[in-house]
């Protein structure tokens, strides 16, 4: 029976382990929620001995990936390797399309693209992530809190995906060569486009237009903003045979709204 190993049982990963396990097969992982500690070189050892796939959505730490420093020494060729990484490796293209050819490590996130980089040269099935929305995390959420913005921003654009697509992406992985992947959906858009569908899904009014300094935003959150680009999946649709469940973010916001006990 395959046997699934994940290093960091977060939000992404969780839905990974469920469509692994609705296959038949054994998971286990680091992480608050998983069953081994990742500081226990023993039990890792042992899980990464049975292991038939291993899967790292740990992000960097310092200048260096956590996992490939603590146990990239027992990681084996027969091992199927993925790694979550993020498209913010492309950094800033000003709104222009970006595939898996584009430049890396030119952007904010300089150590998320050597990490990227050091698993490709691994072997790895390397998931390159945009925004990630799914259940209790979406603009549905945020509108509800009051806590949302609309910046004035005009031309900025952004790539996004629903975890669940995530999780089929990677589970296509399951059966495709080493590279890097692209998983986004087919709109990229504001972030004003989403917020104004969930207030119209919720019947209330957007929030006002705000300037970008004037949104007592956070510095990460301020960095999201400073770049602009559009995320090619084609080679995801070719390569994987995968094709986003929810395609933009109108199906995706309206799905997640019906799962809430809302309709639209």
């Amino acid at each position: 029976m395959a046997h699934l190993f994940i290093f960091g049982l977060g939000y992404s990963a969780k839905r990974i382990a469920a469509v692994a396990s609705a296959r038949g097969w054994d998971v286990t992982a680091t992480g608050s929620s998983g069953d081994v500690d990742f500081a226990d070189r023993a039990a890792v050892q042992r899980e990464l001995g049975r292991a038939s796939h291993v899967l790292s959505s740990v992000p960097p730490e310092g200048e260096g990936d956590p996992v490939l420093e603590a146990y990239g020494d027992l990681l084996r060729p027969a091992h199927w390797l993925g790694y979550l990484s993020s498209t913010g490796v492309y950094g800033d293209t000003g709104g222009a399309w970006v595939d898996e050819t584009a430049p890396t490590g030119a952007g904010r996130r300089g150590a998320r693209a050597e990490c990227d980089a050091a698993w490709l040269e691994r072997g790895a099935r390397v998931f390159r992530l945009p925004g990630i929305y799914g259940p209790g995390r979406s603009a549905l959420e945020r509108v509800e809190s009051g806590k949302t913005h609309r910046i004035d921003l005009p031309g900025q654009v952004f790539s996004r995906v629903h975890v669940d697509d995530i999780a089929a992406g990677v589970a296509a992985g399951f059966d495709a060569p080493p590279g890097a992947y692209n998983l986004a959906d087919d709109l990229p858009t504001s972030q004003n486009a989403v917020i104004e569908e969930a207030c119209r899904l919720l019947r209330c009014e957007p929030p006002a237009l705000v300037p970008l300094d004037e949104a007592g935003l956070s510095p990460m959150a301020r960095g999201f903003y400073a770049e602009n680009r559009r995320v090619a999946n084609g080679k995801a649709k070719r390569v994987l045979g995968w094709t986003p469940r929810f395609p933009t973010y109108r199906e995706g916001l309206s799905g997640l709204l019906s799962g809430m006990g809302g309709g639209t």
